[in-house]
């Protein structure tokens, strides 16, 4: 049995713990939201570096690809290449695939066919992570919807769902001028629909001319395979061109953007990849997507 001298000892001994008051945790919480607060930006922008950097790895790969199809074919892909029928087109990254590494997913590719035939349904389900900015999140496929007047001699109205296309972030530079308001081939650039350029065209020099650009899924999804002709914007999906500056609120659907702050990633003629500046001079602009 404790003493009364004793209980006033053990009370002593406990009143003089040591503990934590609520000033000290308040200050101890602050702290640690601060250096969170300073940490935190820091770990975002590593990461979307990180991002940036495999996005133009994708595009460096895509300037080999294109490189190695021209030493075979002496020409590079046609921007958009129309099936027997007139009703479908293919995009040119689909003939890329055996120079991706990617010859598993070509041999699934009928460019024979349509682009919405059975033939090519395992194509169209796949959306290669080549042709994916990591910094853009996307559906990894996407419905093209019918256009409106478009669709003459075709049970179909505006708004209808032609057919479920994968996506992509790597658009062919049409030129400066919209591809899915000029004739097919009329456009100023690299790739334009129904002729394929060879490098020899790029007279501005290959290092000058930029051949593919970003863009995101926030502005106009976009596919690396193939499109119906009577879809809504159907050219702008494998197509862009370049007038008014990239990451433009106030640009057409067509234009390039990118989720890279302050820039888009672009890949030139002669293989190497440049981020471009938003704040990029117009005149310069328009000249990077002019081949002559």
């Amino acid at each position: 049995m404790i003493s009364s001298a004793g209980l006033a000892t053990v009370r002593r001994a406990t009143s003089s713990r040591p503990g934590v008051t609520v000033l000290e945790l308040l200050v101890t919480t602050g702290v640690i939201g601060v250096l969170a607060g300073l940490l935190l930006p820091a770990v975002q922008h590593a990461r979307e570096s990180a991002r940036q950097l495999r996005c133009m790895n994708n595009l460096k790969q895509i300037g080999l690809a294109l490189h190695n199809y021209h030493g075979l074919y002496h020409s590079l892909p046609i921007g958009q290449r129309s099936d027997a029928a007139g009703q479908t087109a293919f995009g040119w990254a689909s003939c890329l695939l055996p120079q991706l590494d990617l010859a598993a997913l070509a041999a699934h590719v009928d460019h024979e066919a349509s682009v919405d035939s059975p033939q090519n349904r395992v194509a169209r389900e796949q959306t290669p992570a080549v042709f994916s900015c990591p910094s853009d999140l996307q559906e990894s496929r996407f419905t093209l919807f019918a256009a409106a007047g478009s669709l003459s001699g075709r049970p179909l109205s505006a708004g209808t769902p032609l057919t479920v296309l994968p996506s992509a972030n790597y658009v062919g530079v049409f030129g400066i001028s919209e591809p899915d308001e000029r004739p097919p081939g009329s456009g100023e650039g690299t790739f334009v629909g129904s002729r394929a350029h060879s490098f020899r065209d790029l007279t501005n020099g290959l290092s000058n001319v930029a051949v593919v650009g970003e863009r995101t899924a926030r502005r106009l999804p976009s596919t690396w395979f193939g499109i119906d002709l009577h879809g809504e914007d159907a050219a702008c999906r494998m197509l862009g061109n370049a007038w008014l500056g990239p990451n433009r609120d106030d640009a057409d659907e067509c234009e390039f953007d990118s989720r890279h702050p302050g820039s888009a990633n672009f890949l030139f003629g002669d293989g190497h990849v440049k981020s471009v500046s938003d704040s990029i001079d117009t005149t310069v602009y328009r000249r990077l997507a002019t081949r002559n």
